[in-house]
């Protein structure tokens, strides 16, 4: 997860252009599948992969981390390469990586709540996500920046899950170190679909998709904790 990318043009966006609008559309139905994927495995023995993950956390977080960046390496030299075989594998790691770790956190509500409980997070996870776009596109200047400050909330949000193991009380400060790295990396990869028109709309697709489940997952946890408060 890195910013190397330099702006090819930056200027105040005026609504969304086509362009704009596949990468957006594209990304959308990648993460409609994950929810999919996720409400589909809550029921299966994947479910508790959590389980034993995260009976050390540094393990789970370095454990989905990985996954996470093996399926956008292999996303993309598939893409890259014009093979969409490889491009389609990386598509299948990214949707189990967070398919997987989605439907962990789902299985603890009641069957009959799950679909409200991914409804809820949809909507959160698309006003946030509308927000972010809409300071960026309004921002006459790059946000290239957001990019190392995401690389920087990982590395903070990992070293204090890997203190946070040992010392639970840090956990959650590596939660909101690392939910904010997605969305400062969100905010990134928009500000890349709005300035970076010469990078290909496949590979945007896939970032901004990477970015969005990031942010979904996290948003799920908060809204399973709102739904157990008032059980």
């Amino acid at each position: 997860m890195s910013s190397t990318e330099t702006p090819t043009e930056t200027g105040h966006g005026v609504g969304l252009s086509s362009r704009d609008g596949r990468v957006i559309g594209g990304a959308s139905v990648l993460m409609a599948i994950n929810v999919l994927v996720m409400y589909g495995l809550v029921s299966t023995p994947l479910s508790s992969v959590n389980d034993y993950l995260f009976q050390f956390p540094i393990i789970g977080a370095i454990a989905y981390g990985a996954a996470i960046m093996a399926g956008q390496l292999v996303a993309e030299r598939g893409i890259e390469g014009g093979d969409t075989g490889i491009a389609f594998v990386g598509m299948v790691i990214l949707q189990l990586a967070f398919g997987i770790f989605g439907a962990g956190v789902l299985r603890f509500a009641p069957r009959e709540s799950q679909l409200t409980i991914l409804a809820v997070t949809a909507v959160v996870v698309a006003v946030v996500t509308a927000v972010i776009a809409a300071y960026v596109y309004a921002r006459s200047t790059t946000f290239e920046h957001w990019g190392s400050y995401a690389n920087y909330a990982f590395i903070g949000g990992l070293v204090a899950i890997a203190v946070g193991t040992f010392y639970s009380p840090v956990l959650l400060l590596g939660f909101v170190l690392v939910f904010l790295g997605f969305l400062l990396r969100l905010g990134w990869e928009i500000w890349k679909v709005r300035d970076q028109r010469t990078e290909s709309v496949a590979l945007q697709t896939i970032g901004v998709y990477i970015a969005v489940a990031g942010v979904f997952v996290h948003v799920l946890q908060l809204v399973m904790r709102y739904f157990a408060s008032r059980q």
